[in-house]
């Protein structure tokens, strides 16, 4: 890497693993901060190799073998474990969406203790509060759609979720729509909604495909100071997620309830 025009979309993910060298890493970083787009993107790629790498660092320390397995490192190079728990992470995600029995995963591959199976019907509040880290300290991209094309937005994460969709007007709790995104949820398509209150402080909306659990039941979660309640309600799963009171976001959530489609 001798010039920084030569910079590649492989360097920027090298930089992000943490795979460079102190003269190439340094390079990266003088090309970024003379484009900002990009190191926007970048940094978000870093959030979310961040979640990936916390969640697995137990499961890798107690799981030598199965890290091994999946990327043999190269003799003494320890900086090559860290991009490993992000693949073990991203590959586990995927290969087990469909699958929380374990149907396609051998005996002797035991899934993290601290980490729910994306397609678990439980892993609602943990997407929830991923999707409320990544996308709600987002200044300038925090959404797909803005809130000025709603109309087109409901229309939108209606078709792709395959149900009718309706955005909740939260207004008279004092937040507004700063609009929403497509995002998997469980392995299919799903929306998240965020809003805004004249303070700056967001809330997020996740909906998703539940599909086996059809019963309607009402739970909160808290973790890392993030409160999220949610429900199932047919084939679908909703949670609202914020850094507020329990007693904020259920009332945020109940809301929510009484405007979706049921």
């Amino acid at each position: 890497m001798n010039r920084r025009e030569a910079i590649s979309q492989d360097d920027l993910h090298a930089y992000v693993d943490g795979l460079l060298s102190d003269e190439d890493r340094a390079a990266v970083e003088a090309w970024l901060s003379e484009r900002p787009e990009e190191r926007i993107r970048v940094e978000e790629w870093q959030k979310q190799a961040d979640i990936l790498r916390n969640a697995f660092t137990a499961y890798a320390t107690t799981h030598p073998r199965d890290v091994s397995m999946l990327n043999p490192p190269a003799a003494n190079n320890a900086a090559r474990l860290k991009p490993a728990l992000v693949k073990i992470a991203a590959g586990l995600m995927i290969f087990v969406a469909g699958a929380a029995a374990g149907r396609l995963l051998p005996a002797s591959f035991s899934t993290p203790q601290d980490v729910t199976l994306a397609a678990a019907t439980t892993d609602i509040p943990s997407q929830a509060k991923t999707a409320y880290l990544i996308y709600a300290s987002e200044v300038r991209h925090p959404v797909e759609v803005g809130a000025g094309e709603q109309q087109h937005l409901a229309a939108w994460l209606g078709k792709r979720l395959g149900y009718p969709f309706a955005i909740p007007d939260l207004s008279k709790l004092g937040y507004d729509l700063v609009g929403g995104r497509l995002i998997p949820v469980s392995g299919k398509p799903g929306a998240m909604l965020m809003y805004q209150d004249k303070t700056g402080r967001r809330v997020t909306v996740l909906i998703g495909h539940n599909e086996e659990n059809r019963t309607t039941s009402f739970r909160m979660a808290s973790a890392d100071g993030i409160e999220t309640f949610y429900w199932i309600d047919n084939e679908l799963g909703y949670a609202v997620s914020a850094e507020l009171t329990r007693k904020e976001v259920q009332a945020i959530a109940e809301e929510c309830y009484r405007q979706f489609p049921t």
